[in-house]
C-alpha cells in the first residue's frame, strides 16, 4: 500500500492497482490540494478505476466539486472512474445542488 504526500486532514493511498482509497476530511481547507494529490495518484502508474470514499469523515461542496472535476477529467481522457462509498451527507449535497446523476456509476 503506497501513500501520496497527506494533504492536513486529508489523504489518498493506493489499495490495490484498480483503487485508490481517500481518507479524511475533503472540504474547502483540503480541495485545493486535494485535487493536485488525485490528479498525480491518477496519473502515476497503473489507472485505477474505483475511488474509495469510504474513508472520508465529511465532504462540503468544495469536496464534491473537486470529485466532480476528477471525474470530469478521466471522462474526457476516455477512463471510467466510478465512486464507491459515497458517504450520506455527500450523496444528499449532490442531491440538493442537481448533480448526483454525476456521481453514478
Amino acid at each position: 500500500m503506497s501513500t501520496s504526500q497527506p494533504t492536513p486532514g486529508f489523504v489518498v493511498e493506493t489499495h490495490a492497482s484498480d483503487t485508490l482509497a481517500l481518507r479524511g476530511v475533503l472540504g474547502f481547507a483540503t480541495a485545493g490540494q486535494a485535487l493536485l494529490a488525485l490528479q498525480a495518484a491518477l496519473s502515476a502508474g497503473p489507472q485505477p478505476g474505483t475511488l474509495d470514499l469510504s474513508g472520508l469523515a465529511h465532504v462540503d461542496s468544495a469536496g464534491l466539486a473537486c470529485l466532480l472535476v476528477v471525474l470530469g477529467e478521466a471522462s474526457t481522457a476516455g477512463r471510467e472512474l466510478r465512486l464507491a462509498h459515497a458517504p450520506d451527507n455527500m450523496r444528499t449535497l449532490a442531491q440538493v445542488c442537481g448533480v448526483d446523476h454525476l456521481l453514478a456509476a
